[in-house]
């Protein structure tokens, strides 16, 4: 049984999604269109061939599509109309699947209106996607089993839950081993007050219920998930005066994420990796993250914990890699060291937007 306050909170969300919103225009900030780097031609391609009303309804904060996706059974949480899922479909091809669950009756209606269509665009035999109504902190009961996922994704979803620790229960839960979560939301430079909190246009504009910055490793770490690492942030401006004026001091950010399921074995080693380059639309360079980037043939120095995850995940295959000591077969003479110093540190980028907000009122 849900709290009276959650019940209300997700009445509230699905009316804003299922009524309120029509197009992505609708929108009063921007905290659901932001874009923070170029997407790949293959995705632009696949995107490219999503019908056009379902497009139309999206209303992400990011791009939620990651790297190396052929054959992977992916879920996307909140998946609305169905766009993500759509695009993910034809990349994933015909012997990968990807399911799509949201709350609102009206976006699923709208996603599974069209199947038959992306299907048929796609020369695909037999549908490779699939849509649920439920809810993203309750998968159990959608039916959505133990280990079921090689990658999860979320579009600016999160922040609409109010009990974000279960959604991330449930998400370790269907995740395989190796396996990532993989995702965009908002989040907050300091503790929400009661004014932001319970605000229905804040709420559906993703703000309302944004994370504090800081929650987000605490609550991986307490799941069991590696230490969260950031892709992309990119700092949410918002223009409507009342919205401006509610929120006061806070700042919000938009950014993507990647969290890493990995069994618990003997303690990684940090380590050489060489990219053998080749993944789809990332053949000659890989950004992993904020603080790493491969390229093809290079050597590159990682911790332990990355090591581990390049070996325990569906990337392993596309690395060689070597503990520190031992000899790594020649690349041309190349050896690098790929870090964008202080970039992976999200608290640099919300301290920054603190200083700036400060420096008007010196």
């Amino acid at each position: 049984m849900a709290a009276p306050r959650d019940a209300e909170i997700w009445k509230d969300v699905q009316t804003y999604y299922g009524q309120v919103l029509k197009k992505a225009a609708d929108l009063q900030t921007n905290a659901c269109v932001t874009s923070t780097r170029p997407v790949p031609k293959h995705i632009q391609e696949a995107l490219q061939n999503v019908h056009e009303e379902v497009a139309l309804r999206y209303y992400g904060c990011g791009l939620v599509i990651p790297e190396c996706l052929e054959n992977c059974w992916i879920l996307d949480l909140g998946s609305g109309s169905g766009r993500d899922c759509y695009a993910l479909s034809q990349l994933v091809g015909e012997k990968g699947h990807v399911t799509g669950i949201d709350m609102t009756e009206g976006q699923v209606e709208v996603a599974k209106k069209y199947i038959g269509y992306h299907m048929e665009k796609y020369g695909f035999q037999v549908p490779n996607v699939t849509f649920i109504h439920g809810y993203i902190e309750k998968l159990g009961e959608a039916g959505i089993k133990n280990e079921s996922y090689d990658i999860i994704i979320s579009n600016c979803v999160i922040n609409l839950v109010p009990d974000k620790q279960e959604v991330l229960k449930e998400v370790y839960r269907v995740l395989k081993h190796g396996g990532e979560l993989y995702f965009s939301d908002v989040y907050a430079s300091l503790e929400l007050p009661e004014e932001i909190r319970t605000h229905k246009v804040l709420w559906g504009e993703c703000l309302g219920g944004a994370l504090y910055w800081k929650d987000l490793a605490i609550l991986a770490q307490k799941i069991g998930f590696c230490p969260p690492r950031l892709v992309t942030a990119s700092l949410i401006t918002v223009q409507n005066k009342e919205v401006e004026r509610v929120i006061g001091n806070c700042r919000f950010v938009s950014a993507t994420f990647r969290l890493f399921k990995l069994l618990k074995t003997e303690p990684a080693k940090r380590c050489q990796v060489i990219y053998n380059g080749g993944i789809t639309g990332h053949k000659k360079e890989l950004i992993f993250d904020a603080n790493f980037t491969f390229k093809e043939g290079e050597i590159v120095e990682v911790d332990e914990e990355t090591a581990a995850i390049l070996k325990n995940s569906r990337f392993a295959q596309d690395f060689l890699i070597t503990p520190i000591g031992e000899k790594l077969p020649t690349c041309g003479g190349c050896s690098a060291l790929e870090s964008k110093e202080g970039a992976c540190y999200f608290h640099q980028i919300l301290k920054g937007v603190q200083i700036q907000k400060r420096r008007p009122s010196r």
